[in-house]
């Protein structure tokens, strides 16, 4: 049981790691400095970071050891999820890009994730 929840978590990680990237792509596309760095090419961890906003940033960690949301302004931390809640705001983000295109419109300088 244990060996195929390690490597569950081992393609969850990857999956994660293939959407960042392409979520820092499409981010990028529309004028946001967005990057998404990975160690490697085994696709076991990555960093995403998306300025939103003048000082306004968001940074996304996934590894082997976990998963991180952090919201920041004006160099100040305002809010750090772990885990499931970190995807989730993630989808929050990928969900308002989507849908914006999808409108014909950009993000919003004063995008706050709720």
């Amino acid at each position: 049981m244990f060996i195929r929840l390690a490597e569950q978590h081992r393609q969850l990680v990857k999956d994660l790691v293939m959407n960042l990237q392409a979520l820092a792509t499409v981010l990028e596309n529309r004028g946001y400095l967005a990057s998404c760095y990975t160690c490697g090419n085994q696709m076991n961890s990555a960093s995403f970071m998306v300025s939103l906003a003048e000082n306004h940033l968001i940074r996304f960690l996934v590894s082997d050891y976990g998963i991180t949301w952090t919201e920041m302004r004006d160099d100040r931390e305002l809010m750090k999820l772990e885990g499931a809640e970190a995807i989730n705001q993630l989808q929050d983000l990928a969900n308002l890009v989507k849908y914006q295109f999808q409108a014909g419109s950009i993000l919003s300088p004063t995008f706050v994730v709720s």
